[in-house]
Parts: structure tokens; C-alpha cells; sequence
């Protein structure tokens, strides 16, 4: 797993650098604006030079579009720099690159005006807000930008320095925006470089619509804060094949789940999660149904068993008596009723691991009592609407700041870890896992992993299922949380478009052996 690293860790990671004498301010920026260049002919090695425009910010993001405006007309790039900010109050080391640079080329404002008279162009670097800027964009360069994101197809190819301006890197928001929408000042780019790790926000919110391709560049930094944020966006090590592996035994070594089910005419959810936790290597598998309904559903199952559950005090009773159930799933077509919420009650007080899913988490918002049930080995799988449910604050919290960093969905989901006292994935194109430790990770369907096809009905009810086939082998419930995120996702890409959910169990085979193969 890689690290991501917040604005503030990775100001952390320079500052270390700086003092420890390893690195200076401007030879950072000398290997940033290379990299920059470097990345860009890597990405088009067919791109010939010919006429760029550079925007520059007052910080220091701006102080890497001048060391790159200088590169490229070293490459043969005809170069036309705008800039934004007083120089007066530029840092040192910005300052310096500033200076190169006009004693090669001139500067002229940031301004529709001047945008407007130098396109069209064949290359744009954005280097006016990166990691450092948590703002609206108004004023000149507001204008400026709007009138390039009007006419991106005379841009050329645009690069942008760490992240398209505006775009917070912790949240993946454009500040002063609704959520839901880009701001008529976000210029898509084609390709972003960014420096020493990837951050949060490349992956969050808008992140993957604006960002293009994504580089990340080694400028001689090292190492990462050690609550780093973990991705899992690339394959699992060691460990992870490890835990996917059945190796020997009989089916009880590899563990049995129950998942408990709703009413026959909605127990397709319940249905589609437990073959999920047979295809991830759980040894058994149990329908745990109203009696009434099994003659009505043993058709529908093969190598899933069934049996009749009655209430809460028949599911308490069962798992009193068979220790063998080493994992449940409930809540996918499971219902909210009186009946519902005294199995989910039974399942809690077990104390076995658990993911709670859909229905259930619709009951624990609703009942208090329900939530002092949770423990440590419970895994909840929210998407953005449950998750407003079961701690509406925290999303309210998290709404745009004119000048803070913005609260991502990785601090709401570590939020309700830490309140709940379990592991929580937040579901989305870039699911969380959080710990209620307070570590979170991140899988990002995004990129070159990008699984547009899982938003499809049903395929969080298998990624429950996923994560209760897991647990019952007796992966803890992060790891757990974090391999069927991984295990569901390559399952998708297996298919591609025109998926659905009853597709994504058999595929698992298929990521199974791409993974082990490494």
C-alpha cells in the first residue's frame, strides 16, 4: 500500500527536509518544474514543442510554472508566462525562480484578457493554486480560468501543477461549490504532477474528473508521516494474497457465515451477499429466513444452505449453540421492522464479527439502544446517504469552508470509527475504510482502476458479503474491509460495461487468480 499524504503532512515532509539540510526551498523547485517537464514527455513522447502558456500563482506552486516556463523554452517552447500575486510578497525561493525566469521571457497579468489574446495554444500548465491554496478562486484569475475551462479545446494539452487550481487536495471539493458540482473555473487537465506521494483530494470528490492522468514525481523527499492515509489502490501484497489463499482444510477451517435475510420477495440482496462469502473462500455458508419463506427460496439456492430463523431470540439461540458461525452479514433485503431490529439486537450481543449493511444501518440510526451493541469486530458499510443517517453532524461538518482546509469524507468516516468503536467503509468511487484507532485507508475505483459499472443495484450487497467471507476466515475487519473493496472492484473490471450484481460473485474467481499471479 501506498501512503497519501494531507497539504499539512506533506509541508511537514518538506519543512523536515529543508532542516535537516538534505534539501533547499529552491532545489525543490528546480526538481519539481523538472519533473514537471519530464512527465509531460512522458505522457506524449510524440509532442513536439511549440507554443505554451504558463500560469503562475504568488506561492510556490507558482515558483515550480516558472522553473517549468524556463525548461521549456530550453526545449524550444514558445512561452507566454502570466502570473497572479504580488511579487513583493512572494517567499524567497519563489522569488528567485521568478527572477530566472525574466532574464529569459516576460511576465504579463493573469486575466481573461490576457488569456483570451494568447490562445490558442498547444500546452497549458497550470501552476497558479496548488497544494497550499484552500480557497474560492475570484478576482482576475477567476476570470481567467473561466474562460479557458470555456475554451478548453484551444488549450492544447493542459498539465497541472499538483492539482487543477481550486481543487482542495485533502477533500477532492472546490471550495464555495456545492458538492455535487464543478465551479465554472475548473479546468480539466489531461495530466497532474504531483510530488514525493499522491494526496487525498486526487482521489476524493472531483478529483479523478479534473485531474486527467495522474504522475506522481520523486523530488529526493523521504519517507511519510506515520498516520499517513494507507491506499489500497494497487494490488495486495504479501499478506493480503496470503489472506485470500485457502490452503488446506475442510470447510469448517475456512469458517462459516450466516447471512440473515428479509422477506423472500427482497431476499435477492441476501442472496446475492451470501454467494459472494462462498466465491471469497468461506468454508459455509447459511440463509438464515423466516420459516415461512424457505420453501420459496430453497429453489433459488444451490451451494448456499438454508434454514428457517423465526426472531431474534431463535438467531440468539442458534449462535449460543453453534460455534461454528464465525461471521454474520445482515441487513441486505433485511427490512426494519420489530422482527428486523431483534436480529440485529441477537447478532450484536454475539459478539462475533459482523458487517452491517443497508437495512441495518438504516435500524441503528434509529435506535440508540441498537448502537450500544456495536464492538470492536463489527464492520459497517454506509454509502453517503446511511452514513448522513447514523451521524448527521458529521456531514454537516463537513460541508465547504471559505479558507480552511475542507473536512473530506476520510475525516467523517475516521469520525464515526472513533464514535462507534468499529471499522467503517464508506462506500463510493473512493470507499474509506476507517478504524476506530483512527487509521483510514483509501480504495479509489479511479484512474486506471476506474469500475464505473459497480453503480449498478446490488453491488454493495456483495461487498458485504465480500467482507463477511473474510471474516469468517479470520481476517480482522479493516484488513477484511479493505481486500473485498480490493477483490470487488477487479471482479468489476473482469466484466466492464454492462455489469450487474449477480455478474460480480462468479467474477471473483477471476480476481482471485490475478491477484495470487501478483
Amino acid at each position: 500500500m501506498d501512503e497519501l499524504l494531507t497539504m499539512a503532512q506533506m509541508r511537514a515532509c518538506e519543512d523536515a527536509a529543508i532542516a535537516s539540510g538534505a534539501a533547499g526551498g529552491a532545489g525543490l523547485m528546480e526538481r519539481a518544474g523538472a519533473a514537471v517537464v519530464g512527465a509531460l514527455a512522458e505522457a506524449w513522447p510524440g509532442l513536439r514543442p511549440g507554443s505554451a502558456l504558463v500560469l503562475c500563482g504568488p506561492g510556490n506552486n507558482g515558483g515550480d510554472g516558472h522553473v517549468i516556463a524556463r525548461l521549456l523554452v530550453q526545449a524550444g517552447w514558445r512561452v507566454r508566462l502570466l502570473a497572479h500575486g504580488d511579487p513583493a510578497r512572494q517567499g524567497a525561493d519563489a522569488t528567485l525562480m521568478r527572477r530566472r525566469w525574466a532574464a529569459i521571457g516576460d511576465t504579463g497579468p493573469l486575466d481573461a484578457e490576457a488569456v483570451a489574446a494568447a490562445l490558442p495554444v498547444d500546452l497549458v500548465v497550470d501552476a497558479v493554486f496548488g497544494a497550499g491554496a484552500v480557497r474560492e478562486m475570484t478576482g482576475d484569475p477567476a476570470g481567467a480560468f473561466a474562460l479557458l475551462a470555456r475554451r478548453r479545446d484551444a488549450a492544447g494539452k493542459v498539465v497541472a501543477v499538483d492539482a487543477p487550481s481550486g481543487l482542495c487536495l485533502d477533500s477532492g471539493f472546490y471550495p464555495g461549490c456545492p458538492r455535487a458540482a464543478l465551479p465554472d473555473t475548473a479546468l480539466r487537465a489531461d495530466l497532474t504532477v504531483t510530488f514525493h506521494r499522491a494526496r487525498p483530494g486526487q482521489y476524493l470528490g472531483h478529483g479523478p474528473d479534473v485531474c486527467g492522468r495522474l504522475h506522481v514525481a520523486d523530488i529526493g523527499l523521504t519517507g511519510a508521516p506515520e498516520d499517513a492515509m494507507r491506499r489500497v489502490a494497487v494490488a495486495p501484497g504479501s499478506a493480503g494474497a496470503a489472506a485470500l489463499d485457502k490452503g488446506q482444510g475442510h470447510k469448517f477451517s475456512h469458517g462459516a457465515v450466516l447471512v440473515v435475510s428479509g422477506p423472500a420477495q427482497g431476499s435477492g440482496a441476501a442472496r446475492l451477499a451470501a454467494r459472494a462469502a462462498l466465491r471469497i473462500g468461506a468454508g459455509l455458508v447459511t440463509l438464515g429466513a423466516a420459516p415461512g419463506d424457505l420453501a420459496t427460496l430453497a429453489p433459488a439456492l444451490e451451494a448456499v444452505m438454508l434454514r428457517g430463523l423465526e426472531d431474534g431470540a431463535a438467531l440468539a439461540a442458534w449462535l449460543e449453540a453453534d460455534p461454528r458461525i464465525t461471521a454474520l452479514c445482515i441487513g441486505p433485503g433485511l427490512g426494519t421492522g420489530p422482527r428486523e431490529a431483534g436480529l440485529v439486537a441477537a447478532a450484536l450481543r454475539a459478539r462475533r464479527p459482523v458487517v452491517l449493511d443497508a437495512d441495518a444501518l438504516t435500524l441503528l440510526a434509529r435506535q440508540p439502544g441498537l448502537r450500544a451493541l456495536l464492538h470492536p469486530a463489527c464492520v459497517l458499510t454506509p454509502h453517503e446517504g446511511e452514513f448522513a443517517r447514523l451521524a448527521p453532524d458529521l456531514v454537516a461538518a463537513s460541508r465547504p469552508g471559505e479558507r480552511a482546509p475542507l473536512p473530506s469524507r476520510a475525516d467523517a468516516a475516521r469520525a464515526l470509527a472513533r464514535r462507534l468503536g468499529v471499522s467503517v467503509l464508506l462506500k463510493g468511487r473512493a470507499s474509506v475504510i476507517a478504524e476506530p484507532q483512527g487509521r483510514v485507508r483509501l480504495h479509489a475505483a479511479a484512474y486506471d482502476r476506474a469500475a464505473p459499472w459497480l453503480a449498478t443495484a446490488g453491488a454493495g450487497d456483495v461487498l458485504a458479503g465480500l467482507i463477511a467471507g473474510l471474516l469468517a476466515r479470520g481476517v480482522a475487519p479493516p484488513e477484511a474491509a479493505a481486500l473485498a473493496a480490493f477483490v470487488h472492484v477487479e471482479a468489476a473490471r473482469a466484466f466492464g460495461p454492462g455489469l450487474i450484481a449477480s455478474d460480480l460473485p462468479d467474477l471473483v474467481p477471476q480476481a482471485l487468480a490475478r491477484i495470487a499471479a501478483g
